[in-house]
């Protein structure tokens, strides 16, 4: 229980100091990184860091995003409670969690059986029951339960798969880290019609896509 508390006191200084304190302004969103535990997403060895401002190592050469990352791109899909969403990348399952709180239905792939094992035992755990957690390539999306209204990518892409564009709404949003092993930018985009609008929004550092349309070992390795 004393850990707890530490741990909860740790959680609200992480969102007024790293996510209030910085661009996050989403009242919803703020109120569901306050409730989440961040720390049971982490294994237990770096578990005291959980509230530090930084990625973290969860396993497979895989990283929990840093907090600000997951407010932040959960802030640009603008999300209000009735949205389907698509997360390439589950990893733990902490950033579904996150999504889960704030829209009707999150899918959430995984390429790494052991992680998205993980995911679902740690969402199961916190009774969240509308996050379906897939072991594939997500780089091809999930064209059977298209359209999304807001997609999500996890880790850096050469460039927006194919497939997940045309598995977005219209008006939907679709967030991902573009670029190689030397940096990306995060980058918005929104479908209207048939056009979509691009933003650049902030340089980040992800671990790589692997998939059809993700980066290769050799071609990640070699830039």
């Amino acid at each position: 229980m004393e850990a707890e508390l530490r741990f909860q006191e740790l959680r609200h200084r992480m969102v007024e100091e790293q996510l209030v304190g910085r661009s996050i302004r989403d009242q919803r969103l703020l109120e569901v990184m306050h409730k989440i535990p961040r720390h049971q997403f982490i294994p237990s060895a770096y578990r005291h860091l959980a509230y530090e401002d930084g990625p973290l190592p969860i396993g497979e050469g895989q990283t929990i995003s840093q907090p600000y990352m997951v407010a932040l791109m959960t802030q640009l899909l603008q999300l209000q409670g009735d949205e389907k969403v698509l997360e390439i990348g589950t990893g733990s399952g902490y950033q579904a969690a996150i999504l889960a709180c704030l829209a009707k239905q999150v899918f959430t792939i995984e390429r790494h059986a052991a992680l998205a094992e993980q995911a679902s035992r740690n969402l199961s755990r916190l009774g969240i029951t509308n996050v379906s957690v897939i072991t594939g390539d997500g780089s091809l999306g999930l064209p059977e339960e298209a359209p999304f209204d807001g997609i999500m990518l996890t880790a850096a892409a050469p460039r927006v798969p194919k497939p997940l564009f045309k598995q977005l709404a219209e008006g939907g949003r679709l967030v991902a880290p573009i670029g190689g092993v030397k940096g990306q930018y995060l980058n918005l985009w929104i479908r209207k019609g048939e056009k979509l609008e691009m933003d650049e929004v902030a340089p980040v550092a992800f671990v790589p896509l692997r998939g059809a349309f993700g980066w290769s070992v050799k071609d990640w390795e070699d830039i």
